[in-house]
């Protein structure tokens, strides 16, 4: 059994979690512990304050408690908020705390990019003009190009949360060129699981989102890799041959 940790932000997708622990097999546990989000809005001041070390410290005893082997925060803005640098000493402090493997969700969409080899995509986010360019910001310290933005301009999470296939396919579209060789749809407040193999066939090409990721990272750092193809194109490569 390999079991991972995730720091979830207050209460919208949530569900995309057991959805996708189901469709992992019934030897990965994926443990999800709320953290507190204080004001919902996507705003940068908020997000700061969001990913602070003392709201992501205030989850991490539950997640050893449960046996986790690595967490991740599981939130792209209340990361790539800080820069690239500023996301890496998130990560670090979060690791020393945990005494576990530590990344978010804005380095597992860099890791998710290079493990399939993209170089240039598309973003459709859902939030305003200026946290949008802070996400293209940090892919491009990454390695990673995105070669068409939309900005959807929403401020709450709760308002995400509530967007379903249509919206969320309506999304891809309105950010998707020729140029781009995927979609990045980073929000951890958009339900995305369940759409990920229609995403794909509709759009003709990868579909990276940020509770898929999430979940693709807390593997990497526990060097599992699992064939899922209903999980899209990020796990359709084999798994690791197991020694022993």
């Amino acid at each position: 059994m390999t079991a991972l940790g995730f720091l979830y932000p207050g209460h919208s997708a949530e569900d995309d979690y057991p959805r996708m622990e189901q469709l992992l097999g019934s030897d990965v546990r994926l443990d999800l512990v709320h953290t507190d989000i204080g004001e919902d809005a996507h705003r940068v001041d908020v997000l700061l304050e969001m990913g602070s070390p003392e709201r992501l410290t205030a989850g991490v005893e539950q997640l050893r408690m449960s046996g986790a082997e690595a967490v991740v925060w599981a939130c792209t803005s209340g990361s790539f908020v800080y820069g690239w640098e500023g996301a890496q000493g998130q990560v670090r402090a979060l690791a020393r705390s945990a005494g576990l493997p530590a990344s978010s969700t804005s380095f597992a969409f860099v890791h998710a990019a290079r493990e399939l080899g993209l170089r240039r995509v598309a973003v459709g986010a859902t939030y305003p003009d200026d946290v949008t360019a802070l996400f293209a910001a940090f892919l491009r310290a990454g390695g990673v190009e995105p070669v068409t933005l939309h900005a959807s301009g929403i401020v709450t999470a709760a308002e995400v949360g509530t967007w379903g296939h249509d919206e969320v396919l309506a999304l891809a579209r309105a950010v998707d060129g020729p140029d781009a060789e995927a979609i990045l749809l980073p929000d951890t407040a958009l339900h995305t699981a369940a759409h990920l193999p229609d995403l794909e066939k509709q759009l003709g090409k990868p579909v990276l989102t940020a509770n898929q990721v999430t979940v693709w990272e807390a593997l990497r750092l526990t060097d599992r890799k699992v064939n899922a193809p209903d999980l899209g194109a990020l796990f359709t490569k084999e798994p690791l041959v197991q020694a022993g």
